[in-house]
């Protein structure tokens, strides 16, 4: 897994630490404060040890930069510069009225393409022109500034900037941050993608990528849709990197080089878990043998949360204000803005990528993969008939039903009780906190769980959309390494709305050893999703029963090599020094240079052939010559 949220990098489990500071050893935590403290660019690693941007030596990062990287990174004030006096750039419709003619000047290339037939327009040189427009009135638009109304947000930690760190030419945000979340995921892997790739039929690996809104920003669609309005030009960029699907294509372009499956399913909220399906079931069929899986979302944009506030469904200013009786909001106040299944007033719009790499099991004990876990499924159902088409329905429990069926068939009656947990989708609605709560109790009444503990990951790292159930699997991910739940910081007190009584919602980091965990999503439209994820120790009970005890001891002697090389990684990384893959223009290649066969087609550097023969499952007919057809 690999990636890059507001709690900061996945690789190492660096992001889900920050999450459970207070609970690690001493060691783990001064690891991960010195590592975010490198990624902010607050220090940097030399030769002769860590200093700070003037070049001063700093003994202790955790020590001298504690407060800032815990003060900037998870939920917090809103940090965009947009976001901050005197405000957002708008403009304002006015009519100004005028009693004797107006004149003023202005560049020959400023004047409307359709000029007012009142105006008087009089050269003045080669490059600037003289308007007298009558008296009388003139619709105008005047610049103007407004204060947000929603100052709180989940941004990537302050400082860090994944355009920096390769070779980025205007690329809108989501895609740099695919580019660096897809690149960690390679180097925490510790496996040598140019050696894996050509140990495959080409078509054998695909990878299914995308984001839930698309490449918003002005240097995608949102710079796009406001030239007309805002005076400025289209680039020939703007158009085809705004694409929902532009991650996965970035990804085959220019990070794997892969000419296999691609594609992204967009579903809002639950993007990442649809993903995941295409992958797992990719897999299963034996249509692939490698994927990539991942999502990249930067909707932290004026307009995407003025969109989302409209709707009711953000915790804008005057909300939170209301909800703890408050005059003045403080920066204490907007890190808990978040607060699932408390009283709460909306969700905290975030960013995020997240990508994890799946393998069918035979090649992963091949190649001595470091196995983190295993997905046996993720379902999907729709609401049905709504009266809102954003408004939750009942499709959850369908999909939350099918998991914990399944996890019962493989773990038991006694694992899925003792050793399961829910991720949850968690947003911090109002009306999620008693939807999703009723899901869970509903599901937990007929399965006779009582106590399932519950996470709820946004409370740190706000709702980043499309990637949100990335954040959660990873977390899980995590909480299978480390043997530790996240808390709900922000829960004061479980609402009196929330169904809780077989839920276990707690405050602090607790101690759980996990088979399994539920990864829940219900997005917008009616999209529902829950995936399964199995420990790594249940999997490597799983592999043992299919492969034998032999196989299992010569996978766990390769997986030496491997962990050794992602460590390697790892260390580099936690000094702040990353290497994104990124090959723009490199190795590529145009039909004249393949050579084709009925039934294969050889790719000059592809060290195997893509097979063109395909199952055929329909049967024959006969022509009417008597040979097939």
């Amino acid at each position: 897994m690999g990636g890059i949220n507001p709690a900061g990098r996945t690789s190492g489990h660096q992001a889900f630490r920050r999450t459970v500071l207070d609970a690690l050893p001493a060691d783990q935590q001064r690891q991960t404060l010195d590592g975010l403290a490198a990624l902010m660019r607050l220090v940097k690693a030399t030769e002769t040890g860590w200093q700070d941007a003037s070049g001063n030596r700093v003994e202790a990062p955790s020590e001298q930069f504690h407060d800032q990287v815990l003060n900037h990174t998870l939920v917090r004030r809103n940090e965009d510069p947009r976001f901050q006096a005197p405000g957002l750039a708008t403009n304002r419709q006015a009519s100004m009225g005028f009693d004797a003619p107006l004149r003023f000047r202005l560049p020959r290339r400023q004047l409307p393409e359709h000029i007012p037939p009142s105006w008087e327009v009089r050269p003045l040189d080669a490059r600037q022109v003289e308007v007298t427009v009558p008296a009388g009135s003139l619709d105008v638009l005047l610049p103007d500034a407004q204060t947000s109304k929603v100052s709180t947000a989940a941004q990537l930690p302050s400082g860090f900037d994944p355009a920096g760190l390769y070779r980025s030419v205007h690329h809108p945000r989501g895609l740099s941050m695919a580019i660096f979340a897809a690149s960690d995921c390679l180097g925490a892997s510790g496996l040598h993608w140019e050696s894996l790739r050509q140990r495959l039929d080409p078509d054998l690996i695909a990878v299914y990528a995308g984001n839930s809104i698309g490449q918003m920003d002005d240097q995608g669609w949102g710079g796009l849709l406001k030239n007309l309005v805002s005076g400025n030009r289209a680039t020939s960029k703007q158009m085809p990197l705004g694409y929902g699907q532009m991650p996965a294509d970035f990804l085959n372009a220019y990070v794997l080089g892969s000419v296999g499956g691609t594609g992204a399913a967009l579903g809002a909220c639950a993007s990442f878990l649809y993903n995941l399906r295409l992958g797992i079931d990719d897999i299963r069929a034996g249509r692939r043998r490698v994927v990539m899986v991942g999502t990249a979302d930067a909707p932290i944009t004026p307009e995407i949360i003025e969109g989302f506030r409209a709707m009711g469904a953000l915790a804008d200013d005057l909300s939170l204000k209301a909800l703890d009786a408050l005059t003045l909001l403080t920066d204490s106040d907007y890190q808990r803005a978040c607060r699932p299944f408390a009283r709460n007033c909306g969700f905290t719009m975030a960013e995020a990528s997240q990508f994890v790499l799946l393998m069918d099991d035979s090649l992963a004990m091949e190649i001595g993969a470091d196995i983190l876990g295993s997905v046996p499924d993720v379902f999907v159902n729709a609401d049905g008939y709504k009266r809102s088409i954003s408004a939750p329905g009942i499709g959850n429990y369908i999909t939350l039903g099918k998991a914990v069926s399944l996890a019962r068939d493989i773990l038991g009656e006694k694992a899925l009780r003792e050793r399961t947990f829910v991720h949850a989708h968690g947003t911090s609605t109002p009306k999620n906190r008693t939807t999703e709560s009723h899901v869970f109790d509903q599901v937990a009444r007929a399965n006779g769980l009582f106590d399932w503990p519950l996470v709820a990951v946004k409370a740190f790292v706000g709702h980043s959309q499309g990637s949100a159930a990335g954040d959660q699997l990873t977390s899980a991910l995590s909480s299978f390494a480390h043997g530790l739940l996240p808390g709900i910081p922000t829960l004061d007190a479980v609402a009196d709305d929330v169904h809780g009584e077989r839920l276990r919602l707690f405050a602090e980091p607790q101690a759980f050893t996990a088979d399994a965990a539920f990864i829940n999503a219900k997005g917008f439209g009616g999209n529902n999703a829950t995936g399964v994820v199995l420990s790594p120790q249940v999997t490597e009970k799983l592999l043992l029963q299919r492969h034998g005890s032999r196989a299992l001891a010569a996978w766990k002697s390769r997986r030496e090599a491997v962990r050794e090389q992602a460590q390697a990684y790892l260390d580099q990384a936690d000094l702040g020094h990353y290497q994104p893959r990124y090959q723009f223009g490199e190795a590529v290649l145009e039909g004249p240079e393949l050579t084709v066969h009925a039934d294969s087609i050889t790719i000059p550097g592809y060290a195997h052939s893509v097979s063109l023969k395909v199952p055929n499952p329909f049967g024959h007919v006969e022509d009417e010559g008597g040979e097939n057809s």
